[in-house]
């Protein structure tokens, strides 16, 4: 279990929310405190930047609270040191700021050949799905990824993935990035290491939500528009059945994948679709923690306008944090500006947003 701290919730913080003023607010150490829209936008973006070092530009995002996480990538690690450095940094930054909880501090260490850190989890998923003992291997796994994590300062995996691939060499499973073709194995393995994981304190997240497992090989929302016409029979009963597990075991995040399902939102991608997000994710399998969207330059959202429109839309259909993962502070700041403009105009109600950036305090409440 994550060890949880005093809780701090931004509906303990926000009292209003005034257009084109501040919001009268209190801190986490019960001060006056004077939260603007940009800043409570804030808690809904992490950030992302270019290189080994983060930009003073990324610093003072952090430091005027602006901002409620950062994700690293690979270019942004050199080691395990290096990186710890970096976390510091950023620690540092962060006591400067008037919201007074812990960064979200987060990478993808999946396992094989997918990680941003050297060494545990060394197995791909689907090397673990086909180990002696599958179950002692994901659990082996989930220790090995939070240990690693935590070793480094971070306090968020965005692992595992929880995708039932349906053809070898296909789309999730020419990286190994799947347990298996059977629901229940992935279910079981998944459910295991995420508990494994978060047992070291560190948040796990299932991705990406309802399924990839279906997506041929050559697709990638990341580059382009990805439509799975799965039956509504095959999506719950094979795509989503492994969430049950992982949420029973306490899940803290799960990630939307932004591929469009005709058989629950034909018009939309998953992650911009509240059918998907409150109706099948949250109603459906029951989950009450906090949802991320997958990078939100990605080209499956090419025809949704603006980084600040796709993050607008996002925040509406009912995504909690948005991942704006370009390597840019510039990027984030769009979306935060976006986000703000939002709240200021109604288009984004005020008791809705509020609500999502309490779940998301609350997460980072119950992490170092």
């Amino acid at each position: 279990m994550i060890r949880v701290t005093r809780r701090r919730t931004l509906k303990a913080l926000v009292v209003a929310v005034v257009l084109g003023s501040t919001v009268a607010a209190v801190g986490a150490a019960a001060e006056p405190r004077s939260l603007t829209p940009q800043q409570l936008a804030g808690q809904r973006v992490i950030y992302s930047y270019p290189g080994l070092t983060p930009p003073e530009t990324l610093l003072q995002r952090i430091r005027t609270g602006q901002a409620a996480g950062v994700i690293f990538f690979g270019e942004n690690i050199s080691g395990t040191a290096q990186i710890a450095s970096v976390v510091t940094q950023l620690r540092d930054a962060a006591a400067q700021s008037p919201v007074k909880l812990p960064l979200l501090l987060m990478t993808d260490q999946e396992g094989g050949q997918v990680r941003r850190l050297p060494d545990e989890p060394v197995l791909s998923e689907k090397q673990v799905g086909q180990a002696a003992d599958p179950e002692s291997a994901a659990k082996a796994a989930g220790t090995g990824a939070g240990n690693n994590l935590a070793s480094a300062g971070m306090n968020v995996n965005l692992a595992p993935v929880l995708d039932v691939y349906r053809q070898a060499g296909n789309f999730i499973d020419q990286y190994g990035r799947s347990y298996s073709m059977d629901s229940r194995t992935v279910g079981v393995l998944g459910r295991d290491f995420v508990t494994a994981q978060q047992a070291t304190g560190v948040a796990a997240t299932a991705k990406h939500f309802p399924g990839l497992g279906a997506a041929p090989a050559g697709s990638n929302t990341d580059t382009g528009p990805l439509t799975l016409n799965v039956s509504l029979s095959d999506l719950r009963t094979k795509d989503e059945a492994p969430y049950s597990g992982a949420v029973g075991a306490g899940v803290k995040l799960v990630m939307l994948s932004w591929a469009v399902y005709p058989a629950l939102d034909g018009n939309r991608p998953a992650g911009l679709s509240s059918t998907v997000i409150q109706q099948e994710l949250r109603h459906g399998n029951n989950f009450q923690g906090v949802t991320i969207t997958d990078a939100l330059e990605a080209g499956a959202l090419r025809n949704y306008g603006s980084t600040g429109n796709r993050a607008v839309l996002a925040a509406g259909a009912g995504m909690d944090l948005i991942l704006a993962s370009a390597r840019d502070v510039a990027q984030g700041d769009d979306v935060v500006s976006g986000l703000a403009a939002a709240l200021g105009n109604g288009t984004l109600p005020q008791a809705a947003f509020t609500a999502s950036a309490d779940r998301v305090s609350a997460l980072r409440s119950s992490l170092h």
